[in-house]
C-alpha cells in the first residue's frame, strides 16, 4: 500500500519556507504523494450541502483558511523534493479553462520530471460557481468533456476538438507532459463519478467510506470500464483514512492501493507516520 498526504496546501502553508519544509519531510518519511485541495472563493454565506460532513456544512473556520492554488503549491514542492508524486485532491476541473488547464498542468508534469497526477472532481458549492460565472448544472458533463479535450491536447501535435462545451480548431498546445499519460483520478462517490471514472480515469478516489461501499463503487467503475471497452483491471481505488491499522487492513484487504492520511505539521510528520509506512509499504 502507498500513501499520500492529503490536503497539504492547508494548515497555513502558504509561506515557502513552510512549503519547502513540509514537502521535503513527507519525502523523507517516505510518502509516495503529497496532495493540494482547491477552492478558489468561498462565498461568506451558502446554501449548498458539503457533502463530506453529516451536518453538510464545512468544518467551523474552514471558509477563511488559506487555501493556496493546487498548482502552484505544488509547482514550489515539486522545486523541492525530487521524488514524491504530486497530486491534485481535487482540481474542480469544470470551473477551468481546458486549454488553460492543459497547458498548466502539462508545464508543471514537465518541471516536475513527470510526478503529477491530476485529482478532479465536479465540484459541490453551488454559490462558488456563481461567483465565478461558470454554470452550475451539467458540471459533469461539462467536465467529462473537459477531460476528453485535455487528453487530446496532451496527444496530439495539431489538436482540434469539436463538442457541446469545448470547440476549437486545430491548435498547438505546447509543451507535452513529461508523462505519456498523465494519471487521471476520479474524485467523488456517486455512481455518476464511478462510471467517469470507468470511462475516463485511471483512478476512482472515493473520499473515506464504509468499506462496502468502497467495494460497491470500484465494482462500478469497473464495469463501466469493461462497458467502455476498456481493461477494468486497470481502474485502481484509492481513498482517505485516519490511519487507524484495523481500518488499513480492511483496505488493503479489498484492494485500495493508496490511502491519503490527514496532514500534520513538518516535524510531526515522522513520529505520526513514519512506522505506519514501513509497516504497510511492505504489506
Amino acid at each position: 500500500m502507498k500513501f499520500g498526504l492529503m490536503s497539504a496546501n492547508l494548515m497555513g502553508n502558504v509561506e515557502g519556507a513552510a512549503v519547502g519544509e513540509l514537502a521535503r519531510a513527507a519525502e523523507e518519511v517516505g510518502f509516495h504523494s503529497i496532495w493540494a485541495v482547491e477552492h478558489a472563493v468561498v462565498p461568506l454565506e451558502y446554501a449548498s450541502t458539503y457533502p463530506y460532513d453529516d451536518g453538510g456544512r464545512l468544518f467551523k473556520g474552514a471558509s477563511q483558511l488559506d487555501i493556496s492554488d493546487p498548482l502552484i503549491w505544488l509547482a514550489f514542492a515539486a522545486a523541492v523534493t525530487t521524488k514524491i508524486r504530486l497530486a491534485t485532491g481535487i482540481l474542480i476541473l469544470p470551473q477551468r479553462n481546458p486549454l488553460i488547464a492543459a497547458k498548466e498542468i502539462a508545464s508543471l508534469d514537465r518541471l516536475s520530471n513527470g510526478r503529477i497526477d491530476l485529482g478532479i472532481g465536479v465540484g459541490w458549492l453551488r454559490e462558488e460557481f456563481d461567483a465565478l460565472g461558470v454554470p452550475f448544472e451539467k458540471r459533469g458533463a461539462r467536465t467529462d468533456e473537459y477531460l476528453r479535450a485535455i487528453r487530446v491536447l496532451w496527444s496530439e501535435t495539431e489538436a482540434e476538438y469539436h463538442g457541446e462545451f469545448v470547440d476549437f480548431a486545430p491548435v498547438y498546445c505546447q509543451p507535452k507532459p513529461t508523462q505519456s499519460s498523465i494519471p487521471i483520478l476520479v474524485g467523488g462517490h456517486s455512481d455518476r463519478a464511478a462510471r467517469r471514472a470507468g470511462e475516463l480515469g485511471d483512478v476512482f478516489f472515493p473520499a473515506e467510506r464504509p468499506v462496502e461501499t468502497l467495494v460497491s463503487l470500484h465494482s462500478a467503475a469497473k464495469q463501466y470500464a469493461e462497458d467502455a471497452g476498456r481493461d477494468p483491471s486497470s481502474i485502481e481505488l484509492w481513498t482517505s483514512s485516519n490511519g487507524d491499522r484495523k481500518h488499513l487492513e480492511q483496505l488493503i484487504e479489498v484492494g485500495v492501493t493508496q490511502v491519503m492520511v490527514p496532514p500534520r505539521p513538518a516535524e510531526q510528520l515522522q513520529d505520526r507516520y513514519s512506522q505506519l509506512i514501513v509497516d504497510y509499504s511492505t504489506t
